[in-house]
């Protein structure tokens, strides 16, 4: 791209006031600084996206849930051969991505995960390598809308990219529709726990029919082809990756079922896209043990403390597989701040399994929506707002932590300040 002097100092300001915004943020302790920095050089320059690239070979990761664990376990693939600019801290709308590519001036290759409503216009700045597309469901109405107009809007911004390799899961409806036309896909069986979205063909109406490893809409397309589950070159059988280029048996230390998934797709992008070798890739993914904190275990006082992030029906289905039903404790947090979604009906969609012998409490902002829903599902449980007092209201021992989004992020800031808190 090129640029006049008027751009190139346009973009010099823009970087310079960046570096001052987050400097003075860490500084004074509001922040880490990874989103003021880059509003500040966005709002100078508009082109700055663009620019930071620099046409580095890039990969975005998108998706309803699992994001910032698949971009991470992808950044570190790819940083077996390359050297790698990536958001880690989870920022991923204009603002995050900015402050990534900020940061990583001087890497080579370029990993980011990127909100699905800005996916279209961060690939049309960024001219990715390779999209990872994870699923899509339902994810806080208020600000984002129905999913079926994500599902379109994805569906355009990966069309315009036909050179691209786009890493799809083909047990996900609508990322399946998303990608179906696209000329470069890899098609990667991750699973799909979550059914709840994917119930009715949105490419031509009509419902679809869910059966063992396999799905079918029984309306045809506009062109007469069958809508139906594209068959995987990457597959999970248990926790056994199979590919074209063999097949690992993948012992993460992250939990859960839909973790597996996430490895296999960061794996399927990192040698299908990046030229990484599989082992070197199976071995990226396996050594993540932590993202942002989300399946962390810390202390407070006598109790040993289980932390689970979930932010929309999918992800809290698939987190409440993952609590440990023989621990002491269960607390339960949900915020309605904005960066939750402040529409909360989907508690009514997640089905509260039994915990019978564990002492629930509701805790959070909106504990008390939380606490008619677990009356209903028939839970017993106490109500108490404050996420550490309600730990600390469960029986000494393993305690395990559900939040939401803020309901998280405040709980380890107030976690932190407590004078028995180890971390």
């Amino acid at each position: 791209m090129k640029t006049g002097p008027l751009s190139r100092l346009r973009a010099g300001a823009a970087v310079a006031a960046a570096r001052l915004a987050t400097t003075a943020s860490r500084a004074t302790g509001r922040g880490a600084g990874g989103m003021i920095g880059g509003l500040v050089a966005g709002a100078i320059d508009p082109t700055i996206m663009a620019s930071l690239g620099g046409g580095r070979p890039a990969a975005l990761v998108t998706g309803t849930n699992g994001k910032s664990t698949t971009t991470r376990m992808l950044a570190a693939a790819v940083a077996t051969k390359h050297t790698v600019a990536t958001n880690d801290g989870g920022d991923n709308m204009d603002a995050g991505i900015i402050s990534a590519l900020l940061a990583g001036r001087d890497a080579s290759h370029i990993v980011l995960e990127v909100d699905e409503l800005h996916v279209p216009a961060a690939a049309d700045k960024l001219d990715p390598l390779a999209f990872i597309l994870l699923n899509l469901s339902r994810d806080q109405l208020d600000r984002v809308g129905e999913i079926n107009k994500i599902e379109r809007a994805l569906r355009a911004g990966i069309d315009a990219h036909p050179e691209a390799t786009v890493v799809a899961n083909c047990d996900d409806v609508l990322v399946s529709s998303v990608a179906y036309d696209h000329p470069n896909v890899v098609w990667v069986a991750a699973g799909a726990g979550w059914l709840g979205d994917s119930v009715t063909n949105p490419r031509s109406g009509g419902h679809v029919v869910q059966g063992d490893g396999d799905w079918y809409g029984v309306q045809k397309l506009a062109d007469g082809r069958e809508f139906r589950r594209p068959a995987p070159s990457y597959w999970l059988d248990g926790s056994t990756l199979h590919s074209p280029r063999g097949e690992a048996e993948l012992a993460l230390k992250l939990p859960g079922r839909a973790n597996l998934g996430n490895a296999a797709q960061a794996i399927a992008c990192a040698v299908e896209a990046f030229g990484v070798p599989f082992a070197d890739a199976v071995r990226a993914a396996e050594g993540i043990d932590n993202v942002a904190g989300r399946y962390s275990r810390v202390a407070l006082g006598e109790r040993d403390v289980h932390l689970l992030l979930a932010k929309n029906p999918a992800g809290w289905q698939e987190a409440l597989s993952m609590v440990d039903r023989s621990a002491d404790g269960l607390v339960i947090a949900t915020n309605g701040q904005v960066a939750d979604g402040e529409d909360l009906s989907w508690l009514w969609d997640v089905k509260f399994e039994d915990f019978e012998g564990i002492h629930v409490v509701a805790a959070g902002e909106r504990g008390t929506d939380l606490a008619v829903r677990l009356l209903y599902a028939g839970i017993e449980h106490e109500l108490i707002h404050d996420p550490v007092r309600a730990i600390r209201a469960c029986p000494p021992g393993r305690v395990e932590v559900l939040a939401n989004y803020t309901a998280f992020r405040d709980l380890k800031k107030d976690l932190s300040k407590q004078e028995d808190y180890r971390g």
